[in-house]
């Protein structure tokens, strides 16, 4: 699946600008909504989640192509603890991350965006493999996507992934990304063995409509 240190955004422009939002501008984050989807919720990311999710993110089938699992709840509930801020030290950075709750209760994964200026926002997922193949990804992917583009102003999304990582490639196509181009590739830093996928969405989109 895609991690939260490997997928970026680019603006669809011919060459993208990319620059950070200042600390004046913090007003344009609202604060985080829960999300509902058919077959599952996207909860506000809190410490509470930390124990939970831990036994969650460690299951070693999330991790074939990269990274590696939380080395300790406690080292989770710290990152979390981070994350609750919403925002980066600086202001210049909205953190959104959403827990991904079944309606048995369960919590399947999550999934994360990190918003910056020029309508630009990072985004990430992770599910554990027993919760794969159940559209899972794809209804919890949309939602954020729907969230950011109506109240965050989001235009484009791009995803770097390790080129070996199929399962990801395959649902980032199905959800409309699309190759980009090499001078992406190398603005976003990739690496050999990396590649990029965006997806223009809010206003493009809307107007295609």
């Amino acid at each position: 699946m895609v991690q939260s240190n490997e997928v970026y955004l680019t603006p669809c422009t011919t060459v993208p600008s990319f620059s950070i939002v200042s600390a004046s501008d913090k007003r344009y984050y609202p604060h985080m909504r829960t999300l509902h989807t058919a077959i599952c919720t996207l909860e506000p990311q809190v410490v509470a989640h930390a124990a939970e999710m831990f036994a969650v993110l460690s299951d070693p089938a999330i991790y074939e192509f990269e990274n590696a699992p939380p080395i300790s709840e406690e080292w989770l509930a710290e990152r979390f603890a981070r994350l609750e801020a919403r925002e980066s030290r600086d202001g210049t950075q909205a953190w959104l991350n959403w827990v991904v709750r079944l309606p048995s209760g369960e919590l399947a994964g999550y999934v994360q965006a990190t918003v910056i200026q020029n309508h630009i926002s990072y985004v990430a997922y992770e599910l554990a493999s027993r919760f794969w193949r159940r559209g899972l990804g794809s209804s919890a992917f949309s939602a954020m996507q729907q969230e950011l583009v109506s109240e965050y102003g989001v235009l484009t999304l791009v995803a770097v992934l390790k080129e070996c990582n199929f399962r990801s490639s395959a649902l980032l196509s199905q959800l409309g990304f699309t190759p980009g181009t090499s001078e992406q590739a190398i603005m976003f830093g990739t690496e050999d063995d990396e590649i990029v996928m965006v997806k223009c969405v809010g206003r493009a989109e809307n107007a295609a409509s």
